[in-house]
């Protein structure tokens, strides 16, 4: 019994190091008050790939108070997001778009959206921004992406 305790603790912090306690995986909340629940998403580049979840814990529908989750770097940002009101509904991104890194879906209140995307390519201690593209939301939902 000992031997079986030792193997599954000495397993289990062999795992503390790797990308699963890394957290490559990510969830992200968006509300009705225009507020993401994080302004700082941190992944290790060991990840390789990265999955977001957004959730809306909200209740307005997608069309009043729709969110997304969009992956730029910093100096692209504005400039999707400009394009993106251009683009119009129903995910207010330029279709295409190569600034754009990763992307949700439009989500309304009570719905979740995930997008997984690979890390390898960006520059860890990179300059990375992560933003809601729906009309007017970009001044209050956005945060910084971080790769150590």
């Amino acid at each position: 019994m000992r031997t079986i305790f030792a193997i599954v603790a000495l397993a289990g912090w062999s795992l503390s190091g790797s990308a699963y306690g890394q957290a490559c995986d990510q969830t992200i909340e968006g509300n009705d008050l225009l507020q993401y629940s994080l302004s700082e998403i941190r992944v290790s580049a060991d990840c390789g790939e990265v999955t977001i979840t957004l959730r809306h814990t909200g209740q307005l529908p997608v069309n009043a108070m729709g969110h997304n989750w969009v992956l730029t770097a910093t100096a692209d940002a504005e400039g999707v997001v400009e394009a993106g009101r251009n683009a119009g509904a129903p995910g207010y991104l330029p279709e295409g778009d190569p600034r754009v890194i990763a992307a949700t879906n439009m989500i309304g209140g009570g719905e979740e959206s995930s997008v997984t995307f690979d890390v390898s390519a960006l520059t860890a201690g990179g300059d990375y921004m992560f933003f809601c593209s729906f009309p007017g939301h970009y001044a209050l939902m956005k945060g910084q992406f971080i790769i150590e």
